[in-house]
């Protein structure tokens, strides 16, 4: 019993209020988020609530990380749109099963972890690039059908009130935070609109949100390999995106709260959510960065949060559908828009002047990628690949060689710095093979043999010593590199020794 309180972090203090009045904010911002990534994709709006319903209520249970919202995401949207209009929605399911398999294979294999290779520039990137899409994303509400600008009292009407919407969310916090602002604020907003009896636009607009319980179905698809050959491209790429906008997701969660989630444990809940997704009629999904900093803003922390929203959700489409319809859509593009200005990481634009320009360029191409391409793991894979570079670029002048002759006359060169694929002809251009003396000594206190090129290199540079009849000693090595060394023996012919007791010692 004990490890079950443990599992579900039942012994946390929770602040029921503050969790349930968060969670019903959150679900009311979901629904018009769940409902749009659903028209993005080429599907049905209730298979959008669906995934939205069933992944929030698997990770909130589940999930490494407290008070993180998942859903339906445009991310995942941009992946299955071309799935969806060419093989059609069953396909997609089986897609959203197949990435919750790979998933929860990822947690078990404790590969959560590989997000800590993700540098600061890059998750500034993806943070900027995804708030500007939030922001971008509401533009549309001041269009029409036609995709036209509103014009005259239609859009001062909506103007007016997405100003107070967002006028409230900033301004309430500051008098009490008896109540969520984002609550109070779509409360208030609602109200106007219908006893004024305003004529804006609202939630029902976009489409009908009225449906049952997520019934179980079975793909309805040939189970063979030519239909695996089909969907696994697809399951691939929305497992990455999904744990990665899941697991940067916790990570900025977590430097907010001060806390700290479980990478693995979270992958492996964000694939059981898109298991069931698929097998409950849901376009699966992951954590949503814009919903989750609405429930810790709101100052949720625990699980309860998220449940309250996800059930919430469900109530909304199987029995409040009516008035959820009514919500004033501006109400929710305020809300969004004061989110997208949260989540925009203002510190970034003061790092121009002060941080490495290759840092600028990782976050700048990050964002870039991020806002236009729609894709946020590429984004973010180009991110890591830039800096992974840039970082081998910048190690590989970092490698010195301090040089002295002993009285014996031997040479003695201390060599600062890795030895990698990256520094291997800095250092070969250390040594004057041709005019050093009989005998000269390689000290590697202060270094280190990293790889394959960094033992070719230190079998080459042996040869060219023993071609001009000169002895060669190695000191020094640390027990990693001997084994490095002498793992590679079977691959080369390496002609590196070195003595265990750091002794100096002959190559034979």
């Amino acid at each position: 019993m004990q490890k079950i309180i443990n599992l579900f972090d039942f012994k946390q203090k929770i602040d029921y209020k503050t969790e349930v009045l968060s969670g019903l904010t959150v679900a009311l911002a979901l629904v018009p988020e769940a409902v749009a990534f659903a028209l993005i994709a080429g599907l049905s709006p209730l298979v959008g609530l669906y995934a939205a319903f069933m992944m929030g209520l698997v990770t909130s249970i589940l999930g490494g990380r407290p008070g993180m919202i998942s859903g339906a995401t445009g991310a995942i949207a941009v992946v299955i749109v071309v799935l969806a209009k060419t093989h059609g929605v069953e396909y997609v399911f089986a897609t959203v099963i197949l990435a919750g398999i790979i998933q929860m294979l990822a947690g078990f294999l404790k590969l959560g972890k590989l997000i800590r290779l993700v540098p600061h520039p890059v998750i500034f990137g993806f943070v900027n690039g995804l708030a500007i899409i939030i922001f971008m994303s509401q533009l549309d509400q001041f269009k029409d059908a036609s995709g036209n600008w509103l014009t005259g009292s239609n859009m001062y009407i909506l103007l007016a009130l997405v100003g107070l919407t967002m006028l409230i969310i900033w301004g309430l916090p500051k008098i009490t935070k008896a109540v969520p602002a984002s609550l109070t604020a779509i409360l208030v907003v609602f109200s106007l609109v219908y006893f004024l009896k305003l004529d804006t636009k609202t939630v029902g607009d976009i489409a009908s949100i009225k449906g049952g319980f997520p019934p179980f179905h079975i793909p309805q698809i040939p189970f063979n390999l030519e239909t695996l050959q089909i969907i696994f491209p697809y399951a691939a790429i929305v497992a990455g995106v999904g744990l990665i906008e899941s697991l940067l997701t916790l990570n900025i969660i977590d430097e907010i709260t001060e806390t700290r989630g479980h990478s693995n444990r979270e992958a492996v809940a964000q694939g059981t959510a898109n298991i069931l997704s698929g097998f409950f009629s849901g376009m699966g999904g992951c954590a949503m960065l814009g919903q989750s900093l609405i429930n810790v803003s709101n100052g949720a922390r625990a699980r309860l949060s998220g449940i309250v929203a996800s059930v919430m959700l469900l109530v909304f489409v199987m029995f409040g559908s009516g008035l959820i319809e009514k919500v004033p859509m501006a109400a929710l593009t305020g809300l969004m828009i004061m989110v997208a200005i949260g989540t925009f990481e203002w510190a970034s634009l003061r790092t121009f002047t002060k941080f490495p320009k290759s840092d600028i360029l990782v976050m700048v191409l990050v964002t870039l990628v991020t806002v236009f391409l729609h894709n946020l793991a590429l984004a973010v894979l180009i991110g890591v690949i830039i800096a992974a570079l840039v970082f081998a670029w910048d190690n590989a002048k970092r490698i010195r060689a301090r040089k002295f002759v002993d009285d014996n006359g031997v040479k003695h060169y201390e060599i600062y710095g890795p030895l990698f694929f990256g520094s291997t002809t800095a250092f070969t251009e250390k040594f004057d093979v041709l005019n050093d003396p009989e005998e000269v000594i390689i000290d590697f206190k202060e270094s280190r043999v990293v790889d394959m090129s960094a033992i070719e290199a230190l079998n080459k540079l042996t040869e060219r010593y023993h071609k001009q009849n000169k002895k060669i000693h190695l000191k020094h090595l640390s027990p990693d590199c001997r084994k490095l060394i002498k793992n590679a023996e079977s691959i080369i012919d390496v002609n590196v020794i070195e003595d265990p007791t750091y002794n100096v010692m002959l190559n034979d």
